[in-house]
């Protein structure tokens, strides 16, 4: 007797559709979240994070489904890049919405014509995929297949339609950008704006104050032709804008040695953007500016950490912005009044117990924020333990970047340290679960971390995040009557305005004299060769977030350590194998 026909509709499952579209491939599986910038390739779609299951793993052409994204605002860049190049995927599977990686979508379609489908499969769905060898996705319809096959093929009509104004109440002047009466660019900007608003169901759009432009680091031609075209339209900033570290030292990059082909096109890119009425304050880490801002200020931020810390530590009002929506919103003074805009939103939804003791040094910070950004995940934490700790705006901005690291969370309250979290009923929800850190945590962290048993030291990096003055301080003290290893380099990097305080009070002179040497405008997750010496084996640093993203961006292991063991590693030219007494203490209590 025959076998009875299997029913294909019932292996057939809706998801939500964030951007429509018809797509078949294999599929590429991961429970991690995947953060794009660092760690993935954008000229060839392979995944260069060495952290991630999904290393070494080639993107192109295939279903990915992930969780979501996590990491750097500038995972919208290289999937832009992956789409026009062609070597991305064929389409993006969710568990859950991520609006940078859709983002990067949202601008391929847009401006450029090209696109690819984006679905959210929801968690009680995307743990099917890991058992489905190929997907078709159509619309919102995810079909897992046997082989391509069994592919049902592309409805008609399946063309990408571009993005209509979704229903959100708009200004009169909304409407003017929208229709093309502040030109060309602008009008394209609010085209975008309005796609995100709709991805986060705002309902209205609001006003800010200031951006900060993360979308002018050169991730390849996609986001040069986004920017020039822009540009060329006629596109100007209506709100102050200050730049992030590009890829390049803007003013040095062909005494340095940098090759035509990549300091151009970097230098162009820059060019763009303060061409539309961009400051060229080329940093990381804009909250050193004074033209940070205050507490409650609505604000437009692109850069991971730099969310992070205008959120979490100054109290302003941002969501963790996609390259490219930055200066859409730049350009128009408009942004969806969501996410970290919203006050309810700015909850925490976890608590984490934390342990601390005082002879902790430094690296505690970055390996804490670390490991809560694990735990995180997407949401925001209230951080419970550190209310004697006392810990410096650089040991907030070292946590906030490791944080954002490895969580997708736009912000973190510690209790009686942060300004929002002055009491646990402050910030945090009723329902939310707790969970606690411990030092065997901190431990698995550090040797996560230190990626390679080699002690042999060629190149201390220094300032990811950019170095503050406080920073240039200690790292003085800590090097003054002492002598730099002769085969060993330390680079620092920092905002131009950081050098040029600091060199006034004679830090850099005396750092020069140790053998140390400060670049500006770039940061370590940009600097490429010759920049980055091309005879350093191993790099050491301080920065939980350049070890992480460090040994895929450069192709070298990563030691990492206190600021003190960096400066005793550029002294001996070796880096200690034993982790910090700290951290080989039993675990405290931890408080309640």
């Amino acid at each position: 007797m025959a076998e009875p026909m299997e029913d294909k509709s019932r292996r057939e499952w809706t998801g939500r559709c964030l951007v429509e579209g018809y797509a078949l491939g294999p599929v590429i599986h991961s429970d991690t979240p995947l953060s794009f910038w660092g760690g993935v390739d954008s000229f060839t779609g392979t995944v260069i994070d060495r952290h991630h299951p999904l290393s070494g793993r080639s993107l192109a052409g295939a279903v990915l489904a992930i969780p979501s994204g996590r990491g750097s605002c500038s995972g919208s860049g290289v999937m832009l890049e992956l789409i026009l190049n062609g070597h991305g995927p064929a389409a993006l599977v969710l568990e859950r919405p991520d609006d940078i990686l859709t983002l990067g979508v949202f601008v391929a379609e847009e401006m450029f014509g090209r696109s690819i489908p984006v679905v959210v499969a929801g968690p009680d769905q995307f743990p099917r995929l890991a058992q489905a060898g190929w997907v078709e996705v159509a619309g919102d319809t995810l079909r897992p297949l046997s082989g391509p096959d069994d592919a049902a093929g592309a409805p008609a009509g399946a063309a990408v339609p571009l993005g209509a104004p979704p229903d959100v109440a708009l200004t009169e002047a909304d409407w003017a950008l929208l229709e093309g009466v502040g030109g060309r660019a602008a009008q394209v900007a609010m085209r975008i704006i309005l796609r995100m608003a709709a991805f986060h169901r705002a309902a209205e759009l609001i006003d800010v104050r200031q951006a900060h432009i993360d979308g002018c680091l050169y991730t390849g031609p996609g986001g040069l032709r986004f920017a020039q075209q822009l540009r060329d339209w006629g596109g100007r900033v209506r709100i102050p804008t200050s730049l992030n570290a590009i890829s390049v030292d803007r003013r040095n990059w062909r005494d340095q040695g940098v090759e035509a082909a990549v300091g151009e096109p970097a230098s162009a890119l820059a060019d763009a953007y303060i061409a539309m009425g961009a400051r060229p304050t080329f940093t990381c880490a804009p909250y050193q500016l004074d033209s940070a801002p205050r507490r409650g200020d609505q604000i437009v931020w692109a850069e991971s950490n730099a969310v992070v810390y205008a959120n979490s530590v100054l109290g302003a009002r941002t969501m963790k912005y996609p390259d490219y929506l930055d200066i859409c919103v730049a350009l128009t003074g408009r942004a969806p009044l969501s996410g970290c805009h919203v006050e309810g939103n700015r909850r925490a939804t976890v608590r984490i117990d934390v342990p601390f003791r005082a002879d902790f040094d430094e690296s505690f910070y970055p390996l804490l924020g670390y490991q809560v950004g694990a735990m995180a995940g997407d949401r925001i934490p209230v951080i419970v333990g550190l209310e004697t700790a006392g810990p410096t705006t650089d040991d907030l901005k070292a946590f906030g970047a490791a944080f954002a690291t490895t969580s997708s969370a736009p912000m973190f309250h510690i209790l009686g340290v942060t300004p929002e979290a002055t009491a646990l009923d402050a910030v945090v929800e009723d329902a939310a679960p707790t969970c606690a850190v411990s030092l065997a945590d901190l431990r698995e962290r550090w040797a996560e971390l230190n990626s390679t048993a080699d002690l042999g030291v060629d190149l201390v990096s220094l300032g990811n995040p950019h170095f503050s003055d406080t920073e240039f301080e200690r790292l003085a003290a800590l090097c003054r009557g002492r002598a730099k290893h002769p085969d060993v380099q330390l680079v620092v990097t920092c905002g131009r305005a950081t050098q040029e305080t600091v060199a006034a009070r004679g830090l850099i002179a005396e750092l020069e004299r140790f053998g140390a040497r400060t670049v500006t405008d770039v940061c370590w997750c940009t600097i490429s060769e010759p920049l980055f010496p091309a005879a350093a084996r191993v790099v050491m640093t301080n920065s939980a977030k350049y070890a992480h993203y460090g040994p895929g961006l450069s192709g070298r292991p990563v030691r990492f350590g206190s600021l003190a063991a960096c400066v005793e590693a550029a002294c001996t030219g070796q880096a200690t194998a034993q982790p910090p007494s700290w951290l080989s203490v039993s675990r405290p209590s931890v408080p309640e």
